[in-house]
C-alpha cells in the first residue's frame, strides 16, 4: 500500500468566493496566521493567493480597514462621551412600564488616555523612565576635585 503525505495547503485550490469570505473574517478581525487556517493553507500560499487575486487582497484589506474604523470610532464615542438610546423599565402597580429614553455616557479616562497617547504621543505618550544609576560614588574623591567639577560645571551654565 502506497502512502500519499500532503503538505498543508498544497492542494487548496483558489475559489472565488473566498474573497467574499476572507472580508468577513477579517471584521471579526483575523489575521493572515487565522486567515490562512480557515482556508486549510499555509500563510505562504495565503501571501501568493493575495499577489494572485487582486479581489482577494482586496477584500482583506477592505475588511480590516473597514473593521479598525469601527473600532476607533468607538473608542472615539468612548473617550469624548455620547448618547445613545435605551428603554427604562420599571414595575409600576405591578405593571411592567417600559419607557423609551436617551441614555448619556460619560467620556471614559481610559479611552481618552489611549486615544491621546496614540495620535499625540509627544505629549501623552509615556514617559520612559532611565533604569541606569545617575549617581557617582564620590567617597573617594578630594574636596578640591569636587570644588574643581562644581566650578566646572557652574560656569558652563
Amino acid at each position: 500500500m502506497k502512502l500519499n503525505y500532503i503538505i498543508k495547503g498544497s492542494e487548496q485550490k483558489y475559489n472565488k468566493t473566498y474573497a467574499e469570505q476572507a472580508h468577513k473574517l477579517c471584521l471579526l478581525g483575523m489575521d493572515d496566521a487565522a486567515l490562512a487556517g480557515v482556508f486549510d493553507i499555509t500563510e505562504d500560499v495565503l501571501q501568493q493567493w493575495k499577489q494572485e487575486h487582486k479581489e482577494f487582497a482586496a477584500g482583506i484589506h477592505k475588511g480590516r480597514a473597514l473593521a479598525d474604523a469601527e473600532v476607533a470610532m468607538a473608542l472615539y464615542k468612548r473617550a469624548v462621551g455620547y448618547e445613545a438610546p435605551d428603554v427604562d423599565i420599571r414595575l409600576v402597580a405591578g405593571e411592567v412600564i417600559q419607557t423609551p429614553c436617551i441614555k448619556y455616557y460619560p467620556p471614559d479616562t481610559s479611552a481618552i488616555n489611549l486615544w491621546l497617547k496614540y495620535r499625540q504621543p509627544n505629549y501623552w505618550a509615556d514617559k520612559k523612565r532611565s533604569t541606569t544609576n545617575t549617581f557617582e560614588d564620590l567617597s573617594n574623591v578630594s574636596e578640591a576635585e569636587i570644588d574643581a567639577r562644581i566650578a566646572a560645571l557652574t560656569g558652563s551654565l
